[in-house]
């Protein structure tokens, strides 16, 4: 999970005092950094996750389809090369999304080092390479920024092409939710984040990015098939107004409206990294 540290409503510091800060706290209290919940790698879920209740809010049943993740990834899946222009992406990348995927949503980071990122929902008809933009949302990645290479606690966003197939949350699905929906009082953050905002009801909505998981399965699944070095529990979910662990997090009205908008059939799949990406 993406635990906080140190206020950002009173005098902002810049963006690289911020992560010297972060790093030197997590150097200060060592392995008891990892015992604040946030948003990133492992969420202190103390449910087990298989023995939840889940229910579907509308769609079908949970497609297993695998994550598109970065080379580096072990066991990373490919999409098909293809040639479908998605402004600010790289011809590698656009060739790695998968050929049936017709809803992309994009983040992306200001720089390498940067928590801050952009968020824009593409959609395609069928049998159309014409991509549509949606609106662009303001969010928040890990407080240290972007990874290729990910591992559990270094407080920075796995950089990849990762497909969404399961959410949920503390509060119920928003009526129209077409992604599975885990509606479960385990979703819960309590404490505070790396700015020391509090993370209540950070966790009211969440759709799980298919980062060392297993897809079909309630984002409160502990399992972690490329091992628990390479880190998990990486969701978008509600902002606290604060950088995160290693997830994605935007507003309460925009995951509502992903929620509503985001179709199994559709295949939708998370685009993630920094501005050169």
């Amino acid at each position: 999970m993406a635990r906080h540290a140190q206020s950002r409503a009173r005098t902002r510091l810049s963006r690289r005092s911020k992560a010297v800060s972060g790093l030197a706290l997590s150097t200060l209290v060592g392995t008891a950094l990892w015992a604040w919940p946030a948003s990133g790698d492992d969420h202190d879920i103390r449910t087990d996750a298989k023995s939840t209740t889940s229910a579907t809010a509308s769609g079908p049943d949970t497609p297993r389809t695998p994550a598109v993740a970065p080379k580096s990834a072990p066991n990373a899946a490919r999409g098909p090369v293809t040639d479908r222009p998605i402004p600010g992406l790289s011809d590698e990348v656009r060739n790695r999304i998968p050929a049936d995927s017709r809803q992309v949503l994009v983040v992306t980071g200001e720089d390498m080092d940067s928590f801050e990122s952009r968020v824009v929902l593409y959609t395609r008809e069928e049998d159309s390479d014409d991509w549509e933009p949606g609106p662009t949302w303001s969010a928040h990645n890990a407080a240290h920024g972007w990874t290729d290479d990910h591992h559990y606690g270094d407080l920075r966003s796995p950089i990849g092409i990762y497909s969404l197939t399961d959410a949920g949350g503390r509060l119920p699905a928003p009526d129209g939710t077409k992604l599975p929906y885990d509606h479960n009082k385990s979703f819960v953050a309590d404490g505070t984040g790396v700015e020391g905002e509090p993370l209540a009801g950070a966790f009211d909505y969440v759709i799980a990015i298919n980062y060392n998981r297993e897809a079909g399965s309630s984002p409160l699944d502990p399992r972690r098939p490329w091992g628990d070095a390479k880190g998990g529990g990486v969701w978008l979910h509600v902002d606290h107004d604060g950088p995160t662990q290693g997830c994605v997090s935007l507003k309460p009205k925009v995951m509502r409206q992903l929620l509503r908008t985001l179709d199994p059939d559709l295949h939708p799949v998370v685009v993630m990294g920094p501005a050169d990406y």
